[in-house]
């Protein structure tokens, strides 16, 4: 009984002195709590809106002023005109808009009756069903406020516009979340262990001392993976036009282009993540936890990054994921040019060079 006391005292004392596996098991229980449980949520908070109000009245104003004080909504200004509503759209400004005919106070005092629409972006159906369903609620409540004091009860009705996805389909948001997925996985992840097998095989010494540059050596391992992630592309492509009668409203040339600005940025991590590690076990665990998990938290696929609080959306800019599923909505869903997804592309593109500056710096010739 004693040796099995000392040897549980010794297994401690190795536990204790690992700091990285105190922090497995300490500090991942508390990370994934923490960003599970602000990320996890049905609830959609701070949605972007613009309201045109053509009727400046005191019907209007006082259901704007509900839609202030609300903190599912934040209005961010007050568009005078349908165009600036679609421009805000095409930006990804705005994710809904609230607009209130002339003389609506007028029309509702003596008809009885009068109509708002309510445009919403449905590109992600889920959200827009959502906030939909919010602005509906806040108008009802104003209405039956109204009816507490006529004997006849007036009738608010919302007509309600679904842009780029009428039909509330969901291949239009899971699709390109899909791609952003499986290349990230794909491409960091086999391009990791493909090098690191190297190391533990021994092989990469011999490959270091050919005639080739070292470096040519990493990136030839890349290239491989690359025509195979177009070729996932184009299957998902495929797939998604003939099979989920999704249409690619955008220019294809554009969206394959910037299918391989991405797949190299994954590429480049996946050559980090390789000179970083020496064991493929290592390799594939911070590929799967380190990619996959952002990109399905804070890419905007699965859950709204509006609705996490502002730490967490700021980390969301440092996720390739993210940009890259921006873009692929905007060219395939919202039919949009170059000239609206300029940003993202720079962004994807700083953060390959980035990715690929410190890899060639940590690249190291003679292995240890």
């Amino acid at each position: 009984m004693k040796q099995f006391i000392s040897f549980v005292k010794k297994e401690f004392s190795h536990v204790l002195r690992d700091r990285r596996t105190l922090f497995i098991l300490f500090g991942m229980p508390l990370v994934q709590i923490l960003i599970f449980g602000f990320a996890l949520t049905s609830e959609v908070k701070d949605s972007k809106i613009v309201v045109v109000d053509y009727a400046r009245d005191n019907a209007s104003r006082a259901i704007i002023s509900k839609f202030e004080a609300s903190h599912y909504f934040d209005i961010e200004k007050s568009a005078m005109s349908h165009d600036d509503i679609y421009k805000s759209f095409k930006q990804g400004k705005i994710k809904m808009a609230i607009v209130f005919p002339a003389k609506f106070n007028e029309t509702l005092l003596q008809q009885n009756k009068a109509q708002i629409q309510i445009i919403a972006d449905a590109s992600d159906p889920n959200t827009a069903n959502t906030i939909t369903n919010y602005a509906s609620a806040i108008i009802n409540d104003y209405k039956s406020q109204l009816d507490k004091t006529m004997a006849v009860p007036y009738q608010i009705f919302t007509e309600t516009k679904m842009l780029y996805n009428p039909q509330l389909a969901g291949a239009p948001n899971f699709v390109p979340g899909v791609m952003a997925l499986v290349l990230m996985l794909v491409c960091v992840m086999m391009t990791a262990i493909s090098i690191v097998k190297e190391k533990e095989t021994g092989t990469m010494e011999v490959l270091l001392v050919s005639p080739f540059k070292p470096i040519w050596v990493i990136f030839s391992k890349a290239v491989p993976y690359l025509l195979l992630s177009l070729v996932n592309v184009a299957s998902i492509l495929l797939l998604s036009v003939f099979v989920l009668d999704l249409p690619i409203n955008g220019s294809v040339l554009l969206l394959l282009a910037e299918s391989v600005l991405f797949i190299i940025t994954c590429l480049t991590l996946g050559i980090f993540i390789s000179i970083k590690t020496s064991s493929q076990q290592v390799a594939m665990l911070i590929s799967l936890m380190g990619m996959m998990l952002p990109t399905v938290l804070f890419s905007g696929f699965m859950f709204p990054i509006e609705n996490m609080p502002l730490p967490l959306q700021i980390i969301t800019n440092i996720v390739p994921s993210k940009w890259y599923y921006v873009i692929v909505k905007s060219i395939m869903i919202k039919g949009l040019s170059f000239s609206y997804i300029w940003k993202e592309t720079l962004i994807l593109l700083g953060i390959t060079l980035f990715f690929l500056a410190l890899s060639i710096k940590s690249f190291k010739i003679r292995l240890s």
